[in-house]
């Protein structure tokens, strides 16, 4: 195993970092503030892009740092998962870093849908103009009824008539559906419930104008609606469309779901470990520059041993990360289960923890928003929950090591 960063890897990471530095760095309060003085209202009809990270997005784009993500060289940068990997760190120091270079999510997820899984006709209609970063996505599957830890407990429906179908339901934590140019869902539902149980769903693209959609509210973090992306809860009430909107085929939502999933989780823990890399960094600079009883803060109170211990704990995070990055790569998705679990527990725990040291020592400001801290441990929190909750992940990594028992007492 060897996780050093391919030629092309690192050249990407240089143009990255080249360009954070020049251009993000410098308008990364203005952005924040921005942000705040357009969309600082809970209604999210009036929300807006922020004009600082559409100039950024222009200029990424032409740089040729564009869908960074998608392993194909034509569409994306044809990188690996692991040569991605180390990108989407770079780009995670940042809570809209991943935007800039059209890489963030959940529209990665869906555009990797749309690409592995979509018809022509779906991916000349919604992948192209996805990848363009001309219209913004939302993937609704999590609902308010059921213990959605289990995504067997689906209740909404996907049901055929004729040559439509028909989406009954309502979704909610659906990710970017605040945001002014979002303008399809991929929603999943119940059609065969008969079936055996991972080949009872499916998964539509619904156009969020279609009749029947209702966005009934935006849903706050801690107290902060996200804005411009927002997480919402949404009904669909008799939605019809289109039998083309279906993808791949009714009773295929959880082999898509799986295939959607692995990939996405590297970019999801890898950003996370980029903002513990910032929370860490953050921490030293507020220990070094400050002074209370005659002592730096960071010499105070244990501060040094918490600093070493995040130092460590990132950098083991990191590694599992790869390794399970590199086991998607040269195995498949399904070989890496356990260690994509590993990880997904690892490190949203581990940024959860680290921005903790970092907002202790910076006192007031720390749960401000006048640094990024508070955000990150929105993020970090809400991470322990999305795709799929840590004791989910544990389950799935103990059943994994169980096996590796009972193959030994066949053996015997």
């Amino acid at each position: 195993m060897d996780f050093s960063p391919s030629s092309k890897s690192t050249d990407y990471l240089q143009r990255i970092r080249t360009f954070l530095t020049n251009h993000l760095d410098p308008v990364a309060e203005d952005i924040r503030r921005q942000n705040r003085e357009l969309n600082h209202t809970s209604d999210w009809n009036c929300w807006q892009t922020i004009p600082l990270v559409e100039a950024l997005k222009t200029r990424a784009r032409a740089a040729g740092l564009w869908n960074l993500f998608l392993p194909d060289a034509t569409l994306g940068a044809g990188l690996s998962t692991l040569e991605y990997a180390p990108l989407a760190e770079l780009m995670g120091r940042y809570e809209f870093g991943a935007e800039i270079f059209n890489c963030n999510a959940p529209d990665t997820g869906n555009m990797e849908v749309l690409y592995h899984f979509g018809s022509k006709w779906q991916q000349q209609t919604w992948l192209r103009p996805l990848l363009d970063g001309t219209i913004r996505s939302v993937f609704c599957m999590t609902e308010p009824g059921v213990a959605s830890s289990d995504a067997t407990n689906m209740q909404a429906t996907i049901v055929e008539d004729g040559d439509e179908l028909i989406i009954n339901g309502q979704k909610w934590w659906s990710t970017g559906i605040g945001h002014p140019k979002a303008q399809i869902a991929i929603f999943m539902g119940l059609s065969y419930p008969e079936a055996p149980v991972h080949c009872r769903h499916s998964m539509v693209v619904v156009p969020l104008d279609a009749p029947g959609v209702r966005i009934m509210r935006m849903l706050p973090v801690h107290g902060e609606y996200d804005p411009p992306y927002g997480h919402g809860e949404v009904v669909f009430d008799n939605v019809r469309v289109p039998k083309s909107h279906l993808i791949l085929g009714l009773g295929k939502g959880f082999e898509i779901a799986q295939g959607r999933l692995g990939p996405g989780r590297i970019h999801h823990c890898m950003r996370a470990i980029g903002a513990a890399e910032e929370a860490l960094k953050l921490m030293i600079d507020r220990g070094l520059s400050r002074e209370a009883f005659g002592k730096r803060l960071l010499d105070l109170g244990g501060n040094l041993e918490r600093m070493a211990h995040a130092r460590m704990a990132i950098d083991q995070a990191r590694l599992m990360t790869l390794y399970a990055a590199w086991k998607i790569d040269t195995k498949g998705v399904r070989e890496a289960t356990s260690e994509i679990s590993a990880i997904k527990v690892i490190a949203p725990n581990v940024l959860q923890k680290v921005v903790d040291m970092a907002i202790q020592i910076h006192g007031g400001i720390g749960v401000s928003d006048d640094t990024p801290l508070a955000g990150f441990y929105a993020i970090a929190r809400s991470l322990r929950l999305a795709d799929g909750p840590d004791e989910v992940h544990c389950a799935m990594v103990a059943r994994a090591e169980l096996r590796k028992y009972k193959r030994r007492e066949v053996a015997q």
